[in-house]
């Protein structure tokens, strides 16, 4: 847990720090791919919690939630199509699934703790 905190708060000073722009044109793709990488990361940790984290499962979800959210975007943008809500709906309801999830092992773990469990 510290060193998923540690990272965190690494990834932040850094962004901070570190002055990176991109075009207008792809900030819909940067923040669906944003969205669909957030929602590999908290399946992750969920997952940790659960006693069933694989790296090679994290590793191939991450990169294929972002590749499939980015081309999904892409495919509407050239129909003319907001193709791009069905990704937000989907990796957004698995999000707060997974912080759901996450929150109740916490409490849980917590409450373990103070009763002597």
């Amino acid at each position: 847990m510290i060193l998923i905190l540690g990272g965190l708060a690494l990834g932040v000073v850094v962004g901070y720090y570190i002055p990176f722009t991109y075009p207008m044109d792809y900030s819909l793709y940067m923040s669906v791919g944003i969205l669909a990488t957030m929602d590999s990361i908290f399946g992750a940790a969920k997952s940790g919690f659960e006693g069933k984290y694989d790296n090679l499962i994290f590793l191939t979800g991450f990169i294929g939630n972002a590749a499939l959210a980015i081309i999904l975007t892409y495919i509407g943008d050239r129909l003319g199509l907001p193709l791009y809500y069905v990704a937000i709906l989907v990796f957004g309801s698995r999000l707060f699934d997974n912080l759901s999830i996450i929150r109740r092992q916490i409490v849980t773990n917590i409450r373990n703790k103070k009763r002597g469990k």
